[in-house]
C-alpha cells in the first residue's frame, strides 16, 4: 500500500513563521518563542481502525499491546465518588487496538475512530508500510494553530456561541456531572476543520510525535504515564504527545490546545492515544 491509498487526504504547509508555545498554559509550554517550518504535508485527519486494520492484514503485525497482552484503559469512578488521582487507569489484559476496552469488546462498530492503543514503535511500523512519517513537534503545533497566536485552534473561546469544537470532557472529571459522560472517541472529522482545513487537531486522541521530551521542561504527565505498570510500558525514551484527547476538561488536563504537550514513554500504549501521519512530498487532497 502506498500513501496515496488511504482514506485519508493530505494538506501541504509551510514553509513559515510562527509563534510556538505558552507563557499562559502549563509550565512545559513556555516559553513562546518564533520557529521557523518547513514545507511538509499531515493527513487531515488521525489514522482510523480501518486504515489500521488494512495494514495489520496486509503485514500480520503485533502492536506492542498486544505482544505485552495488554494496555491501559480508562474507566470513570462510580458516579459521584471521590476518586484519587490517576485511579481511573488500569493496564487491562486483552485490551489493544482492534479491543480498545479489554479482549470482550471490539471496534466493528467504530471503523472511522481513531485508532487507539498504539505506541510510537506502532506508529512507525505503519509509517514505514505506507511510504511517510509521523510529524514532529513543530510540525504538529504548526499544523493546528498556524501563525494565530490564539488559545484554541479555532480562537479564544472554547465553545464560541455554545457549540462544541472538539472531542472533549464535558463538566467535572472524572465523574462528571451526568452519570453518562463516560468519556469516548469519535468518528474522526465530527467536529469543525481548523483553518488549515484539519480535522481533530485538538481532542478525541492524543497524536505521537517524533520529538523527545527535552530537559528543563516538566516531567509530569497528566494522563497516567508514571503510573506503574508492565515494565516495556514504562520504557524507552520519553517522547511528545499533542492535541489532548476526550479525557481533557476545563478542571482537569485541559490540554486541549495546540501549545500543550506532555511526555509518554515510547512503549506506552492508552486507550486515548493514536497518531496521525505526515510527509515531506507535496499531495494532492
Amino acid at each position: 500500500m502506498t500513501i496515496d491509498q488511504l482514506s485519508s487526504e493530505f494538506v501541504q504547509l509551510g514553509p513559515d513563521e510562527f509563534y510556538m508555545g505558552s507563557n499562559f498554559g502549563y509550565p512545559e509550554e513556555a516559553p513562546e518563542h518564533r520557529r521557523l517550518i518547513n514545507g511538509f504535508a499531515i493527513s487531515t485527519t488521525p489514522v482510523t481502525n480501518l486504515e489500521f486494520g488494512r495494514f495489520v492484514v496486509a503485514t500480520k503485525y503485533k502492536t506492542v499491546a498486544e505482544q505485552e497482552t495488554g494496555s491501559m484503559v480508562f474507566e470513570a469512578p462510580p458516579f459521584g465518588v471521590e476518586a484519587q488521582d490517576l485511579s481511573w487507569w488500569h493496564f487491562r489484559q486483552g485490551a489493544c487496538w482492534h479491543s480498545p476496552s479489554g479482549a470482550s469488546s471490539t471496534i466493528v462498530d467504530k471503523p472511522h475512530h481513531p485508532v487507539v492503543h498504539i505506541a510510537l514503535r506502532d506508529a512507525l511500523a505503519f509509517c514505514e508500510w505506507v511510504g511517510c512519517r509521523l510529524p514532529n513537534e513543530i510540525e504538529w503545533e504548526y499544523a493546528a494553530r498556524g501563525l494565530t497566536r490564539d488559545t484554541y485552534a479555532w480562537g479564544n473561546d472554547l465553545h464560541p456561541n455554545g457549540k462544541m469544537m472538539a472531542n472533549h470532557w464535558l463538566g467535572e472529571f472524572p465523574s462528571g456531572p451526568k452519570p453518562e459522560n463516560i468519556g469516548a472517541t469519535t468518528a474522526v472529522g465530527m467536529y469543525p476543520k481548523n483553518h488549515h482545513g484539519l480535522f481533530d487537531m485538538i481532542g478525541n486522541v492524543w497524536e505521537w510525535t517524533t520529538s523527545e521530551f527535552f530537559e528543563g521542561h516538566s516531567m509530569h504527565a497528566c494522563c497516567g504515564s508514571q503510573k506503574k505498570q508492565d515494565p516495556l510500558q514504562e520504557g524507552g525514551r520519553l517522547m511528545v504527545l499533542k492535541g489532548g484527547s476526550y479525557l481533557c476538561a476545563e478542571n482537569y488536563c485541559s490540554r486541549y490546545r495546540p501549545s500543550a504537550r506532555i511526555p509518554q514513554p515510547e512503549y506506552f500504549s492508552a486507550s486515548h492515544i493514536g497518531f496521525r501521519i505526515a510527509d515531506d512530498v507535496e499531495r494532492n487532497s
